[in-house]
C-alpha cells in the first residue's frame, strides 16, 4: 500500500523511500509498498483526506493513472501485427481494453530461430555421445490483441522482432518446465495451465537433464567451432587489434553471471540458466560462453589453499550441473590484486569496503577478463535478471545495432530515454538531441576528455588512440565509429551525475582534489551491461597503477568518458505498469527531466526523489511490476496490482476458465529485478 510519513533521511537499504514532497511547512515521503491505486482510507475528516489525497498527487502523480490490462491476455487472443489495437500507447486520452476475439483453437507455437544461418557453425550437443543436440525454444506468431507497446525503447531500432510472443512452456518447457524431476524435468510448472503445451516437446521428446554438465558441453561446443573464432596469440596472450580481424573469424563474449554463496537456486532459477547456456552458448554454435562468478562470503573458507574446501562450497551452493561453469572470488582475493592504500572515498553513503563487491562490483569482472584472454567482449549479468524470449537474439541484436552507432554526439543521444510516442522516429529523436547539444552550448564529448590532475594510462604513454581509421578518414563523421565494436553497452541512459542527486555520485576514490564535478563522470543505472577487453583493461589499470575507482555503476561509464571510449546506451523495450497521460509528454517529463531534455544533471530522473517513477517500470533495480508481471506469465496467481486491497488475478482457475483467452503470452523484454518466482518463495 502506500502511505505518507514525515520526512526522515534514507537509512541504508530503505528502497521503499521513494519520493518526497514539500507541501505547505510539511515535508511528506510516499513510501510505496505494493504499488497500489492512489486512495487512502477515509478516516472522517474530508478536509484531512482530501489534503492527503492531494498530498499523494503531487508526490507520486503516476499512481492516479490506470492500469493497463492488455498484458494479460493469453494465447487464444493472439492477433497478426495488423490487427493488434495496443491498449498503449493510445490515440485516446482514455485508453480502455475490450473483450478480445477468443480462438478456441489456438494458433500452434513453432520452433523460434533467431540465429545467423552459417555453413561454418558445428550443431553442439546437451550430452557426451553427441546424441542430444541443444533444443529450440518456442514461439507463437502474433500477439495478444490489446498487449500495451513498449514505452520506452524500440523493437524496430534495435532489429528484435517484436511481432512474436513467448509463452511459459515454449519459453522454457524444452529445458524441463511442465514435467517431473523423475522424468528428468524441473519439477516445477505442472500446477498451472498447461493446455495443449506437449507441443513443444514432440521434436526432442522431454529430455533428461540430470546429467547434463553444462561446462563440459560449452568446451565442446566451443572446440568443435573454434575455427570461427580468434584466438589470442601463444606469446603475447592478446587478440588481434579490431581492425586486423582475420577475414570471417569473431571475437569470443563472455557472459558473467555474478552470484554469491548462499544464493537459493530454485528449479526456475536452474530452468533460467540452463536457458542462457544453451541459447547463447549451444545453439550460436560458440559465440558466448557462460560463467557463474561465485562470491565467497566466507572469508575464512581456504578455497585456494585446499581443493577439497572448493569442493564442498561447490556442493553446497551450486546444483551439480553447473559446477564447471564456476569461477569462485572473494573479497580478500581483491585486496591482493589491488594492494596498498586507497584514499578516502569524497563520499561513502554505503560505508562498504573500496575493495567490496557493493562498491566495486567491477573488480572481479576486472581480474576475471586479465585471466581470460580468448574473451574480446564480457557481459555483466545478474542472478536476477530474465529475458522473455531468446536470450541470444536480446543481447546478439543489442550488440549488432551498438557497433553502428556513429561516435558523433554518442555520449548526447546515450543520456536521454528514447520515447517512441514522443520523439516519433529515431532520425527525429537524433535532431532533437543536435539541437538542444547546440542550444545548451556546452561542447559535445568526442575523444578522450581532459581534465586537471589527469594521469595518462599505458597506450596513451605509446602513443595508440582509442578512435578508429573511421574517424580520421575522409568519409566524414557521420562515419565515424560506424562498425566500431562498442566499449561500453548500457542497458539504461548514461547520465552526468553533477547535480543529479543521485545517491553515490561522489562515491570517488584516488582522483586529486575531487569534488561534486570534479573529475567529470558518468554513471548508467544498473550493472548490466557489455564492456570490451580494452575497456576492463583500461579500469584494472586505473584500479591497480593510479589507485583510482567509483562506486559499481559509475566506474566503467567513467573510464570510458575520460578515455574515450566507445560508449553509448541500447534503447531495449521498456513497459508500463500504467497508462501515462498526456500521452508522450508525461513520460519525457518524468524520464527526461534533466537537463537539456536528458537524464542528467539538476532534476534527474534517478534523484532519490524522483526515482519512484521506475517502479512501476519492467527494468530498474526496485521495479515492483517486473516481478508481478514474470509471475503473472509463469502461471502464479498475483494480486492485481492494486495493492494488499486489490484481487487475486491470474493462475491455473482463471486460465482454465471458461471465456479465459488461456496462458499469458509476451513479447521479447528485458525484465528485472526477479527477487522470487513462486509464491511459496516469497
Amino acid at each position: 500500500m502506500a502511505r505518507i510519513r514525515k520526512y526522515n533521511p534514507p537509512q541504508d537499504g530503505d528502497e521503499n523511500a521513494v519520493s518526497n514532497a514539500d507541501t505547505g511547512n510539511t515535508r511528506v515521503v510516499v513510501q510505496l509498498d505494493d504499488d497500489e491505486d492512489a486512495s487512502l482510507p477515509d478516516d472522517g475528516d474530508e478536509m484531512h483526506d482530501e489534503k492527503r489525497q492531494m498530498n499523494l498527487r503531487e508526490a507520486i502523480p503516476w499512481l492516479l493513472y490506470k492500469h493497463l490490462d492488455g498484458y494479460f491476455q493469453g494465447i487464444r487472443a493472439l492477433v497478426d501485427k495488423s490487427d493488434r489495437v495496443p491498449e498503449y500507447p493510445h490515440d485516446t486520452q482514455k485508453p480502455s481494453i475490450s473483450s478480445s476475439p477468443l480462438r478456441y483453437n489456438a494458433r500452434k507455437p513453432r520452433s523460434y530461430d533467431p540465429y545467423r544461418p552459417s555453413s561454418s557453425t558445428r550443431t553442439c550437443y546437451l550430452d557426451r555421445d553427441h546424441r542430444i543436440p541443444a533444443p529450440a525454444i518456442y514461439a507463437y506468431d502474433g500477439v495478444p490483441w490489446h498487449m500495451p507497446d513498449p514505452a520506452l525503447g524500440s523493437y524496430e531500432l534495435l532489429g528484435i522482432n517484436g511481432d512474436v510472443c513467448f509463452d511459459r512452456f515454449g519459453r522454457y518447457g524444452p529445458y524441463g518446465l511442465g514435467y517431473s524431476k523423475l522424468r528428468g524435468g524441473a519439477g516445477v510448472g505442472m500446477d498451472t495451465e498447461n493446455s495443449d503445451s506437449d507441443q513443444v516437446w514432440a521434436a526432442t521428446g522431454q529430455i533428461n537433464y540430470h546429467r547434463v554438465d553444462w561446462g563440459y558441453a560449452q568446451e565442446m561446443c566451443s572446440e568443435a567451432n573454434k575455427h570461427r573464432f580468434l584466438e589470442p596469440d601463444r606469446n603475447t596472450e592478446e587478440l588481434p587489434p579490431a581492425g586486423l580481424h582475420l577475414k570471417g573469424k569473431k571475437g569470443r563474449i563472455a557472459v558473467v553471471v555474478r552470484c554469491y554463496q548462499g544464493f537459493e537456486w530454485t528449479d526456475l532459477a536452474i530452468l533460467n540458466f540452463r536457458a542462457m547456456v544453451t541459447e547463447l552458448s549451444l545453439r550460436s554454435g560458440g559465440e558466448y560462453t557462460v560463467h557463474l562468478l561465485l562470491h565467497v562470503r566466507d572469508v575464512d573458507l581456504p578455497i585456494w589453499a585446499d581443493d577439497l574446501t572448493a569442493q564442498h562450497l561447490l556442493d553446497d551452493y551450486v546444483p551439480v550441473e553447473f559446477h564447471s561453469l564456476v569461477t569462485l572470488w572473494s573479497e580478500p582475493q581483491m585486496r591482493l590484486f589491488y594492494p596498498g592504500d586507497f584514499a578516502e572515498a569524497l563520499e561513502n553513503p554505503s560505508g562498504h569496503s573500496v575493495h567490496g563487491v557493493y562498491r566495486s562490483a567491477h573488480m572481479p569482472l576486472q581480474v576475471f577478463a586479465m585471466k581470460h584472454p580468448e574473451y574480446e567482449y564480457f557481459w555483466n549479468w545478474e542472478m536476477d535478471m530474465r529475458v522473455v524470449g531468446n536470450y541470444y537474439e536480446m543481447l546478439d541484436r543489442i550488440g549488432r545495432w551498438a557497433d553502428d552507432q556513429p561516435r558523433s554526439l554518442l555520449w548526447e543521444r546515450s543520456a536521454r530515454y528514447f520515447i517512441p510516442n514522443y520523439h516519433g522516429t529515431w532520425e527525429n529523436f537524433t535532431r532533437e538531441v543536435k539541437l538542444d547539444t547546440l542550444l545548451s552550448g556546452e561542447r559535445p564529448v568526442f575523444g578522450p576528455v581532459m581534465f586537471t590532475g589527469r594521469r595518462p594510462l599505458r597506450h596513451e604513454q605509446q602513443g595508440w588512440s582509442v578512435l578508429p581509421d573511421s574517424c580520421v578518414s575522409a568519409r566524414g563523421p557521420a562515419q565515424c565509429g560506424v562498425g566500431e565494436g562498442a566499449d561500453l553497452i548500457t542497458l539504461n541512459p548514461i547520465f552526468d551525475v553533477n547535480e543529479s542527486g543521485w545517491v553515490f555520485a561522489n562515491d570517488v576514490t584516488g582522483y586529486s582534489d575531487a569534488d561534486s564535478s570534479h573529475p567529470p563522470r558518468r554513471s548508467a543505472i544498473i550493472t548490466g551491461s557489455r564492456l570490451s577487453r580494452r575497456l576492463l583493461v583500461a579500469m584494472h589499470e586505473e584500479v591497480w597503477r593510479h589507485r583510482h575507482t567509483m562506486f559499481s555503476e559509475m566506474f566503467p561509464p567513467t573510464v570510458a568518458l575520460h578515455g574515450g571510449f566507445k560508449a553509448l546506451y541500447a534503447p531495449h523495450p521498456v513497459y508500463l505498469e500504467r497508462a501515462w497521460l498526456p500521452l508522450g509528454s508525461a513520460l519525457n517529463a518524468a524520464f527526461n527531466s534533466g537537463k537539456h531534455n536528458s537524464a542528467s544533471g539538476r532534476n534527474s530522473p534517478y534523484d532519490m526523489e524522483n526515482e519512484h517513477n521506475h517502479k512501476g517500470t519492467s527494468w530498474y533495480y526496485h521495479s515492483e511490476f517486473a516481478g508481478l508481471l514474470w509471475r503473472r506469465w509463469l502461471g502464479y496467481p498475483q494480486m492485481d496490482g492494486r495493492g494488499a486491497r486489490g484481487t487475486e488475478r491470474g493462475g491455473i482457475m482463471e486460465e482454465s476458465a471458461k471465456g479465459s483467452s488461456g496462458r499469458m503470452c509476451l513479447r521479447s523484454m528485458l525484465v528485472h529485478p526477479i527477487k522470487y518466482e513462486r509464491p511459496a518463495e516469497e
